[in-house]
């Protein structure tokens, strides 16, 4: 094994712990307990990640990343606005009935208290989140909508409701909280947000 792949082991052995005691723990998690669990030392994470605040951010770019990949895969470029919006919402349904999905909702939840707690990562959170909410505009820029295609602006607009309103409606189905909620719903949901008041000015 060379250097640069050991050097990958290692990383993705501690984000595979990390991700497993912050969805347990918590504000609680403990940088020993992950490096143990990863079978490395806390240096290992200082040398990879910078810091503990460094792990878990490099912790919501891998958890979101494949997220997002998975996205641009489903919504292809022949879509038009209401039909790539719709792709979306029935991706996020998907999602809810994963096996781990209850598992990455409490990993999601224990980020967001993590980041509440600590001044330095709630930024940073905040602009790794902002970096996926681009990728969903980039992927809607351009697509055709009522005769005209969606500028960059509006895009931002949308993806930013989108998020918003698919977090919560996941959450609600996986929760137990609107378990009759089908793939549908999410789809016209989201579809409902493709009005001129959500898209604001071109």
């Amino acid at each position: 094994m060379t250097r640069a792949e050991a050097k990958e082991r290692n990383r993705r052995a501690l984000l595979a712990a990390a991700h497993r005691i912050v969805a347990r723990d918590g504000h609680r998690a403990k940088l020993e307990e992950i490096a143990e669990q990863a079978g490395l030392t806390t240096g290992a994470v200082y040398s990879l990640f910078g810091s503990k605040n460094g792990l878990l951010i490099a912790l919501v770019t891998d958890y979101l990343g494949p997220r997002y990949d998975g996205v641009e895969q489903a919504v292809t470029l022949g879509l038009d606005l209401v039909e790539a919006v719709e792709v979306f919402a029935r991706h996020y349904h998907r999602l809810c009935a994963e096996p781990d999905a209850l598992r990455d909702l409490s990993f999601e939840i224990s980020l967001q208290d993590l980041a509440l707690r600590d001044p330095e990562l709630r930024p940073k959170l905040a602009a790794s989140v902002r970096e996926h909410e681009q990728r969903l505009a980039a992927l809607l820029t351009g697509r055709p909508h009522d005769g005209a295609a969606l500028t960059a602006q509006q895009a931002r607009r949308l993806a930013t409701a989108l998020r918003a309103l698919l977090v919560g409606l996941s959450q609600g189905v996986i929760l137990g909280l609107t378990p009759t909620a089908p793939e549908q719903y999410f789809a016209d949901t989201a579809r409902a947000l493709v009005a001129g008041d959500v898209l604001g000015p071109p």
